[in-house]
C-alpha cells in the first residue's frame, strides 16, 4: 500500500474540483470536501486538515501538521507553500467574554468574525506559523518560521516574529524559473 491515496481514491473523496499529478496522504484529513477545489501538482503530506471553502492552484505542498480552516474562504495561489504545522484561519471567535465559544454552540451566543485568506503566488509560509483571517499574504512574500500573520504583507518582503516584522527585500530570480 502506498502512502498516498490513489487517484481512484482521491475521486472517491468528493472534491469540488481535483487536477492531475495530485499527492495526498492517507493520514489527511477533509471536511467539506465538496467545496476544496485542488489544483495541478499539489502534494498534501500526513496529518493535514483542510475544512471549508478552499482553493488551492498549482505547484503547492502543504506540509505535515498543517491546518487550513476556511470557513470564510481561504485561497492559495500557483507556488505556494505551507511549511510544517502552518495553521490558516479565515474565521475566528470572540474572547472577550460576551459570547460563547466553539463550534457547539448556537449561532446567537456566538461572535464569529472573519474573512477570506489569500495567500498570492510565490509565497512560502514557515513552520509553526499562524495565519489570521481578513488578510492577503502578497506575490513573493516569505514569512519566517513561528511567525504570526495578523495583517495584509507587501510583494516581495520576507517578514517573521511575533509581533510580525518586515525584515528585508525579497528576491525575484524565481520568476525566471518558470
Amino acid at each position: 500500500m502506498n502512502s498516498f491515496l490513489s487517484k481512484e481514491e482521491l475521486l472517491t473523496i468528493g472534491f469540488k474540483s481535483l487536477g492531475e499529478n495530485t499527492l495526498i496522504s492517507r493520514k489527511a484529513c477533509f471536511y467539506g470536501a465538496s467545496s476544496i477545489k485542488i489544483g495541478n501538482n499539489v502534494r498534501i503530506d500526513d496529518f493535514c486538515i483542510l475544512s471549508g471553502n478552499i482553493t488551492i492552484g498549482s505547484h503547492i505542498h502543504i506540509s505535515a501538521y498543517s491546518a487550513i480552516y476556511g470557513s470564510k474562504g481561504v485561497i492559495l495561489e500557483d507556488y505556494t507553500g505551507l511549511s510544517p504545522r502552518t495553521t490558516i484561519y479565515s474565521a475566528m471567535d470572540d474572547f472577550s467574554g460576551n459570547y460563547l465559544i466553539g463550534p457547539i454552540h448556537d449561532e446567537k451566543s456566538t461572535n464569529v468574525t472573519g474573512g477570506t485568506v489569500k495567500i498570492c503566488k510565490y509565497s512560502q509560509i514557515g513552520s509553526n506559523s499562524i495565519i489570521f483571517p481578513n488578510l492577503t499574504i502578497n506575490e513573493g512574500v516569505a514569512v519566517g518560521a513561528m511567525s504570526l500573520v495578523n495583517k495584509s504583507l507587501d510583494s516581495w518582503y520576507i517578514y517573521a516574529g511575533f509581533p510580525l516584522k518586515k525584515i528585508k527585500e525579497r528576491s525575484n530570480r524565481l520568476l525566471n524559473f518558470l
